[in-house]
């Protein structure tokens, strides 16, 4: 059995060798396992809704250790807080613990989206832009997980 990294996310630091126009170097693949017992595989984004990648074809199997060893372990998509406050170009700022949601562009860097809450709206939801800020693998790696619960669309949380 092949000694390969866990399912998830990942920034390509070198080409796939013998795949280098679809695997270059600099871009985020998802790093998965086959359900019919195939393998480890490897994909690039296909589809993204609502600041989430979703992933498509073609999948290209993994069998080389000694490359993805080279792939960059990304955090997961998702909701988290802000470590730190952050001032913008033209003066606005994003406060420290601030809730954010994390995406990637297809270059696999961090883009970080604020929550927004409308004070007039009749809905109690936050909500994130389609435009958010790159950030730099630093802040990335320092974000605080949010554990926010996903529910279906019609349900909502138990009360307690």
């Amino acid at each position: 059995m092949l000694d390969l990294p866990d399912p998830g996310l990942y920034r390509t630091t070198e080409p796939m060798p013998g795949h280098e126009d679809d695997m270059p170097a600099g871009v985020l693949v998802y790093l998965g396992v086959n359900a019919n017992g195939g393998g480890k595989f490897v994909v690039r984004p296909g589809d993204n809704r609502r600041n989430r990648w979703f992933w498509g074809e073609p999948t290209t199997l993994l069998r080389s250790p000694s490359w993805a060893g080279t792939l960059m372990r990304l955090p997961a998509e998702g909701f988290y807080t802000l470590p730190e406050t952050l001032e913008l170009e033209g003066g606005g700022r994003w406060l420290e613990n601030a809730i954010v949601q994390l995406g990637y562009n297809g270059k696999g860097q961090g883009i970080v989206f604020v929550a927004e809450w409308n004070e007039t709206g009749a809905d109690n939801v936050l909500s994130f832009g389609s435009r958010g800020i790159q950030i730099d693998d630093r802040l990335l790696l320092r974000l605080k997980w949010a554990p926010i619960l996903p529910v279906a669309s019609g349900s909502g949380a138990a009360a307690g």
